[in-house]
């Protein structure tokens, strides 16, 4: 019988990034691929029958399909020079509750299935829970189709190199009216366990959060032949929205607001640059809070890009509300396992993607760190396996 930290072992060598640390697994790559054949195979060892839908997510079925299905997974790809836990530990621990309870003779009574979602964290074409917002109908998916990674390779391309029809990429009403509940494990991506010494607990909530590209354009020139008063620099204004982000943030309690990318053109040391594309993170408790952190950083932006010179336009990529887990479920799992704790969460998931169609719940394990979306993302042999255990108990009694 298969334990999870030996499953997560299994694929330890499939992604490591040498250049950033930790690993890099992306959507539809090479890397990712292999990885889904990986879950393929276990899942054929324990007996389940694995289907492909239409947006490239994965269902492993113990025994036939149906409707009102308990559905439990996660994802397999990362962020660039992600940590080992983030996703894979809700597949494996899925496979791994699988063993624990074949291990018993259990058969379920409801229709079960092991889920892998496609493109979860957007590390390759910028938008976060990719497959289950396809299943949704919470992106067009002609807007999907046209999404492109830094190599300007579309999302149809992918897909179709990867063996999919980039033409059925969309809504799949079919697939989530036999959802009956959705069950995500997810190491915990804060330090929430830690704070009450509990190995596992349950998501009550998800802030909102989104995305937004700042794409700043000036004038490129040569950086040792152009008099600073001569510049129009759209690295400038750039800079300035870093410090309007974090400034915003800070000035509301529990809000969020990151730049992790930032690509100028033409990225040259000796070259002022043209133009400069800049994401931002932003998240809080509520959508009014959110959006007037995000006015707030866009009317910086905008004032600095006008002193310099320069324009920005700005683009929202992805959006969520904030998540409120299905509170009947959310109980029914605290309960069944001995009164675990409830903790949200500023983390997005395919679970609270789906939130908004069907039942869907979480449960976290305990990250010793704190650490997540880096290497130092961490959870205990022990405190994993107590994963599995909590889950192997929720799906036994959901398909009863």
């Amino acid at each position: 019988m298969s334990t999870a930290t030996g499953l997560l072992s299994d694929i330890s060598g499939v992604g490591a990034d040498r250049q950033r640390g930790g690993y890099s697994r992306h959507g539809f790559d090479v890397v990712e691929l292999e990885l889904r054949e990986w879950f393929i195979a276990e899942a054929g060892k324990r007996g389940l029958t694995v289907d492909n839908d239409r947006n490239g997510n994965l269902w492993a079925w113990w025994g036939a399909p149906g409707k009102d299905a308990v559905i439990t997974g996660s994802h397999l790809d990362s962020v660039p020079g992600g940590g080992a836990f983030d996703g894979p530990l809700g597949v494996v621990s899925a496979l791994a509750a699988v063993d624990v309870l074949q291990a018993r003779g259990f058969q379920p009574r409801r229709p079960f299935a092991v889920t892998v979602f496609a493109e979860e964290e957007g590390g390759r074409f910028g938008v976060p829970c990719l497959g289950s917002r396809l299943m949704a109908g919470s992106i067009d998916p002609d807007a999907a189709r046209r999404l492109t990674d830094l190599n300007g390779i579309t999302l149809a391309d992918a897909v179709d190199a990867a063996g999919f029809d980039p033409a059925r990429l969309g809504p799949d009403p079919e697939a989530l009216a036999g959802i009956g509940c959705f069950v995500e494990l997810h190491v915990e991506q804060g330090k929430g366990l830690v704070d009450v010494d509990a190995p596992v607990g349950v998501a009550s909530s998800i802030l909102a959060h989104g995305r937004w590209r700042f794409r700043f354009t000036g004038e490129g020139n040569h950086a040792g032949a152009t008099l600073i008063g001569d510049r129009t620099d759209p690295m400038l204004p750039a800079a300035q929205l870093v410090l309007a982000a974090r400034a915003a943030a800070r000035a509301v309690d529990g809000a969020r607001a990151t730049v992790g990318k930032l690509i100028p053109n033409p990225g040259g040391t000796n070259v002022i640059a043209s133009a400069v594309d800049v994401w931002l993170d932003a998240r809080a408790a509520t959508d009014e809070v959110t959006r007037n952190v995000v006015a707030e950083i866009t009317a910086a932006a905008r004032d600095a890009a006008e002193a310099e010179g320069c324009e920005v336009a700005v683009t929202e990529e992805s959006y969520g509300d904030t998540v409120i887990f299905d509170p009947a479920l959310r109980d029914q799992l605290a309960a069944q396992l001995g009164g675990v704790p409830a903790l949200p969460t500023g983390a997005g998931h395919d679970a609270g993607i789906l939130a908004a169609k069907v039942p869907t719940a979480m449960l976290f394990v305990r990250n010793p760190t704190g650490i997540s979306h880096a290497p130092a993302e961490h959870a205990e042999p022990a405190d994993c396996e107590a994963g599995v255990t909590a889950l192997a108990h929720v799906v036994e009694q959901l398909t009863r």
